[in-house]
C-alpha cells in the first residue's frame, strides 16, 4: 500500500482527501490511499516521513515554506519560487515540488484567453505568503507587470492603505492569495476601494470554498470577471499525482 496525504494545520478546509479518494476509486487503483495529518508544528515531519508507507505528501497553510530545510532535494522552479507544496518519497530521499506553479498558470491562462495581449496588463498580489511566491513566478513567466499588497508596510509592497482608488483602476487583474473569505470567514474580503473596479478588470481568488468569495461578489458587482482556485487546485492536485507516480516508475 502506497500511503499519501496533506500536511498543514488546520485542514478542515481541504477537499484533497475526497478529491484522491474518489479518483483513487473511478480509476481502480488499489495500492493507494489518501490521509490527513494535521500536525501542529513542522518538527514533527521526520516522523512522518519515517513511516515506510509514505510515498507523498501534500504541503498546505502554513508549511509551504517552512516544510523546505526538512528536504534532501528541491526541484529547481520550487527553490526558486521558495515554497514547496508537493513532496515525494523516491530511494530513501525526500525531494520537493511546487505544482501550484503549473496550476495556477494553466488555470489564469484559460481565465484570460479572451483579453487583450496578457502582457499589457498590470497586476496586484494580495498576501505574501507561499502561494503569492508561485503567483509571482507565473506573472514573471508571462510578462505580467506586477506589485504586492499587504497589511505591512515592507519593501516593494504597497500596503492596503496606500491602495487608492485611482491606482486599483491602473491595474487591471486582481489576485487574492490570502485566506480571507474563506470558509467558515464568509464576510471577510480584502480591504480594498472596490468601488474603482470597472468591466476591464479581472479578479481572481485562489480560495475555492465559498465558490463566490466577498471579495468576488464585490468585483462582479462592479461589472469585473471573476474566477475562483478551484480549477488550479484541480490542476495543481493532477500535477502532484504525475509526480508521485511518474517519478517512482
Amino acid at each position: 500500500m502506497h500511503q499519501l496525504g496533506l500536511i498543514g494545520y488546520p485542514l478542515t478546509h481541504s477537499f484533497s482527501k475526497k478529491y484522491f479518494s474518489e479518483k483513487f476509486e473511478e480509476e481502480g487503483i488499489p495500492d493507494f490511499h489518501y490521509e490527513l495529518y494535521p500536525i501542529e508544528d513542522i518538527t514533527e515531519l521526520p516522523n512522518l516521513l519515517n513511516n515506510p508507507t509514505i510515498k507523498g505528501l501534500n504541503v498546505t497553510i502554513p508549511y509551504k515554506q517552512a516544510v523546505m530545510p526538512y528536504l534532501d532535494e528541491i526541484d529547481e522552479a520550487a527553490a526558486e519560487v521558495g515554497a514547496v507544496n508537493t513532496i515525494l518519497k523516491k530511494n530513501g530521499k525526500v525531494k520537493g515540488y511546487n505544482s501550484d506553479i503549473y496550476g495556477f498558470e494553466v488555470s489564469l491562462v484559460n481565465f484570460l484567453h479572451t483579453t487583450p495581449p496578457i502582457t499589457e496588463l498590470k497586476a496586484l498580489i494580495l498576501g505574501t505568503g507561499g502561494a503569492a511566491k508561485a503567483v509571482k513566478y507565473v506573472l514573471e513567466k508571462l510578462g505580467i507587470y506586477y506589485q504586492f499588497v499587504s497589511r505591512k508596510k515592507k519593501k516593494d509592497c504597497l500596503t492596503y492603505e496606500s491602495l487608492t482608488a485611482a491606482k486599483l483602476k491602473d491595474y487591471q487583474l486582481v489576485i487574492n492569495t490570502t485566506p480571507l473569505g474563506m470558509s467558515p470567514n464568509y464576510e471577510t474580503c480584502p480591504d480594498l476601494p472596490y468601488e474603482a473596479t470597472s468591466d476591464q478588470h479581472y479578479f481572481y481568488d485562489l480560495v475555492y470554498n465559498p465558490a463566490e468569495t466577498l471579495f468576488l461578489k464585490k468585483g462582479a458587482q462592479q461589472g469585473a470577471s471573476t474566477k475562483n482556485g478551484l480549477e488550479m487546485l484541480i490542476l495543481q492536485a493532477e500535477k502532484s499525482w504525475r509526480i508521485w507516480t511518474k517519478e517512482n516508475q
